[in-house]
């Protein structure tokens, strides 16, 4: 793992500075610190420089600090719920631009549409699904193909 300096001093540990030159920064919105493992796991090995936020509003803030490329919300997050996080974000003149996927147990590919996310994944989490997403949606920011606007959970061959 690669160390960088923190932010600030109320940032979290686990919460860095910007990615150095050419690695995609990811900001994620994970309560489980389970799945905060996988998600930095498959993100890092990826080629990712991952950060994370302990509910909405800090991720909302380390949004406007960071400027992720993504940011990864599961909908059921502390102080800011994942789905106005993302409204939030795509209102914002600075962060209408960050990419959202939001990743949840729930049946809300509707709900995570209309809030203005760029993609949708069911959990459990498949290590290859998140990852092509990721890339689809740097892919879709830098003038790459179109994305999907939501993708269905995946199947067990998948992980």
């Amino acid at each position: 793992m690669v160390a960088t300096d923190r932010i600030h001093s109320d940032t979290p540990e686990n919460s860095r500075t910007p990615a150095p030159r050419g690695r995609a920064v990811i900001l994620c919105v994970e309560r489980d610190p389970h799945v905060r493992d996988l998600e930095r796991y498959f993100l890092e090995e990826a080629g990712f420089d991952v950060n994370f936020a302990e509910d909405g509003e800090q991720a909302l803030t380390l949004a406007r600090a960071l400027h992720p490329a993504i940011v990864l919300t599961e909908i059921l997050v502390p102080r800011l719920d994942g789905l106005a996080l993302c409204r939030r974000l795509k209102a914002g003149a600075d962060t209408c631009d960050i990419a959202v996927l939001v990743l949840s147990l729930l049946a809300a590919q509707g709900r995570a549409e209309d809030a203005g996310a760029d993609a949708f994944l069911g959990k459990p989490l498949a290590a290859r699904r998140l990852v092509e997403t990721a890339r689809a949606l740097l892919g879709a920011a830098t003038g790459g193909p179109a994305l999907l606007t939501a993708l269905v959970p995946e199947s067990p061959r998948d992980r």
